[in-house]
């Protein structure tokens, strides 16, 4: 097993002070809240929204779905501050109820059988709304990324939504398998499991559409 260098312990360390302190921040934005000050609640509204948002979007692959799930959440959430735990994390709360609304979400029109989004319209606006990690400005490095996105994204409609999110997770939000258990409220080892099985279908999925255009 590799050892983890002083500079990435500290790297660990101010990364765990920073997460503590964001979320005594937000846990007092919630006490405000709850001794009546509603309107401090758009304070943690224009922290999270983005974010969520990129999250639900990557697991439904369609804006306007993404959008309706992300305000219908945090309106949820509103509507459940009593229960929210203060000394707890309010982003990792808000991630479950969207979640778990966009998992509500896919089952539902997997039921249907009907499709939510028109592929080609559905990929034309993606570039950069998933992964704002990419900053070059070649075109054609965008262009290459952008069908890589997009080509990634569609392989994740054939994954489970559990799956779909652990990889969001992972690869798009940066979270170490701690913070992922901790957001799912599952086992690290269920974290490493479904995240590796997530990795290999995508890996033969793009395997076969690359042999496919061959």
């Amino acid at each position: 097993m590799a050892k983890i260098s002083e500079e990435q312990l500290e790297q660990n360390r101010d990364k765990d002070e920073k997460r503590k302190a964001r979320n005594r921040a937000d846990s007092e934005v919630v006490l405000k809240i709850r001794d009546g000050d509603t309107a401090a609640y758009r304070i943690l509204v224009e922290q999270y929204q983005g974010r969520i948002y990129s999250m639900v979007l990557g697991m439904v692959k369609d804006e306007e779905h993404a959008w309706d799930i992300t305000q219908d959440s945090l309106i949820k959430a509103f509507k459940k501050l009593d229960s929210f735990r203060v000394d707890s994390s309010f982003y990792t709360w808000l991630y479950r109820i969207a979640s778990n609304s966009a998992i509500d979400h896919l089952r539902k029109a997997k039921r249907r059988r009907t499709e939510e989004f028109d592929d080609g319209i559905g990929a034309k606006d993606q570039a950069g709304m998933i992964d704002p990690m990419y900053s070059e400005t070649s075109p054609s490095k965008e262009l290459e990324r952008s069908q890589l996105k997009d080509r990634i994204f569609e392989a994740m409609q054939h994954i489970s939504p559990e799956q779909r999110q652990i990889v969001i997770l992972r690869e798009v939000e940066g979270y170490s398998y701690k913070e992922i258990s901790e957001t799912m409220n599952i086992p690290e080892g269920t974290v490493m499991s479904r995240l590796f099985y997530a990795r290999r279908k995508l890996q033969e999925l793009l395997r076969s559409e690359v042999a496919g255009d061959s």
